[in-house]
């Protein structure tokens, strides 16, 4: 299914592909490997990193933290005020319809959706500094506005516009990382900043209990947006440094520049290339990779839909006050990050560790599902330590970006395949507080750990179809007589696809 279009690049006539279709590394570079100093890669390496790492860490977590401040703020006085659950007082005892809170949590989602593929293939076909700045900046701007809304139906446009210009920061980062490090070195890459999931879930925890002690002419939910806002534009104006690749990076000497290039060339990944080509689009939709690893990623994160907005809310039925709540998720958050991080330096230091580590992280989150629906949540301890262990889906949904974009080449397969992995985890996010039925609370919401359980199955059969699908066409590949050294050195910078290129190999 993978292997009759290997073949085609056989016949490909180097000289004759025009310039505008080559990766730009093509004009830093030569045809021809060039050695590098260890010393000197070394050196590159760490000074990308100090210039990435903390910005994507901090972006990401921003995204993670607006949209957690809605589960906070309906226990600051936001539901009331925006008339988002309703208490039906004629029963006894009284009952709580949640469902315009399930909706203003899934309408960022929606938002998200819509925004994906425009503004992704707009980040492509245009320099990071012209595109991603203004985009963050009118993103801090309607996080601001939040403060001022006044009904839960202005609350639900503001949501939809919050998830369609938010959507270009994860699928950046992702096509970022895939264009600046090695496929070795990219599991961790994508580690560190997809970290700031659970990062900031400690962060924006400790902030949100510090705005709930303020008492002033605003209620403390409309500080939380304020101040995440206003962090937020801080953010855009600091994106414009942003260099539009390795190959032209302001911190880099001219040396260390063709050395950031020069060092993907025997990943055949390549770096970046502006051209949208609609055959790479073709080509993705037909790839049963890109459809398994869509597929593992919606199924994943459906838990996060159901905890990000109703973290807080969950655990207070478990017998827990507001406040006691919200610290409650730093134990989840500490665990997300810490194991995101953990998988990447796995992944990095051992050779085709990603899928099987996909595997074992999803066993704890299927045993914290089953702990929270199955006990008696008299003994309270019992459900809230199954909230906690669920945040092994962290590392899962890390190992998931990390795996997808690895395994893809060419600018516009990879922008569609970012793209892709943040559709299905809108679909996710959507699905998930639907799931959450205040009506069947004493019941322990079981349409939603039940769904998150046959979930997580699935995410572990999908994982031994890809582990069978790449390693049999590596195989596939390493039998195939190769086209010389020197054909694979003028191939790297083409803009081929996985698929068109016989040199590129797959991790596992």
């Amino acid at each position: 299914m993978m292997g009759n279009s290997d073949e085609e690049n056989v016949g490909i006539d180097i000289a004759k592909v025009a310039l505008a279709d080559r990766d730009i590394a093509a004009t830093i570079v030569p045809d021809r490997a060039q050695s590098i100093d260890p010393a000197l890669e070394k050196t590159v390496v760490r000074k990308i990193d100090r210039y990435y790492v903390p910005l994507m860490w901090v972006g990401y977590g921003l995204t993670y933290y607006d949209k957690a401040i809605l589960g906070a703020a309906a226990l600051f006085g936001m539901t009331t005020d925006l008339s988002l659950v309703l208490i039906d007082s004629s029963t006894t005892p009284p009952t709580r319809d949640t469902t315009r809170l399930s909706w203003a949590t899934s309408l960022f989602y929606f938002g998200m959706l819509g925004g994906l593929y425009p503004l992704t293939f707009l980040l492509q076909r245009f320099p990071y500094p012209r595109v991603l700045p203004w985009v963050i900046i009118t993103w801090g701007g309607i996080v601001m506005s939040t403060a001022g809304i006044k009904s839960y139906k202005t609350l639900y446009l503001q949501r939809f516009l919050l998830g369609f210009v938010e959507s270009i920061i994860p699928t950046a980062f992702m096509t970022i990382v895939s264009g600046t490090y090695t496929q070795q070195e990219q599991a961790l890459r994508q580690s560190w900043w997809f970290s700031a999931t659970g990062g900031w879930t400690v962060i924006g925890g400790a902030l949100n209990y510090g705005f709930s002690q303020i008492e002033a002419d605003l209620r403390s939910w409309q500080y939380i947006y304020l101040f995440a806002g206003a962090l937020t534009v801080i953010f855009g104006l600091a994106c414009f440094s942003i260099p539009n690749s390795v190959g032209t990076a302001w911190f880099l000497t001219e040396e260390e520049r063709k050395v950031a290039v020069e060092r993907l060339r025997i990943g055949q990944t390549g770096v970046r290339c502006h051209k949208i080509k609609v055959e790479q689009i073709l080509e993705a939709l037909v790839d049963p990779k890109i459809w398994i690893i869509t597929l593992m990623m919606a199924a994943a994160y459906i838990i996060n839909g159901g905890v990000s907005g109703f973290g807080p809310l969950i655990v207070s039925t478990f017998g827990y006050t507001p406040l006691e709540s919200i610290l409650l998720q730093f134990p989840l958050g500490a665990i997300c990050f810490i194991f995101i991080l953990l998988s990447g330096w796995v992944s990095a230091r051992f050779k085709d560790a990603r899928i099987i580590q996909m595997v074992i992280y999803s066993l704890p989150v299927i045993t914290g599902c089953a702990m929270i629906w199955a006990s008696d949540w008299s003994n309270r301890a019992i459900p809230v330590a199954g909230y906690q262990i669920i945040g092994f889906f962290g590392p899962v949904v890390g190992l998931i970006i990390s795996t997808g974009m690895a395994n893809v080449a060419g600018a516009t397969k990879k922008s569609f395949l970012a793209a892709s992995i943040f559709v299905a985890y809108c679909v996710g996010n959507i699905v998930g507080p639907l799931l959450v039925k205040s009506q069947t609370v004493k019941q322990h919401y079981p349409a939603l750990w039940t769904g998150v359980i046959v979930c997580y199955c699935i995410v572990i059969f999908l994982c031994g179809i890809l582990y069978a699908i790449l390693r049999l066409e590596n195989r596939r590949r390493d039998k195939m007589d190769g086209l010389g050294e020197e054909e694979r050195d003028r191939m790297a910078f083409l803009d081929l696809t996985d698929r068109k290129n016989i040199y590129f190999r797959y991790v596992l």
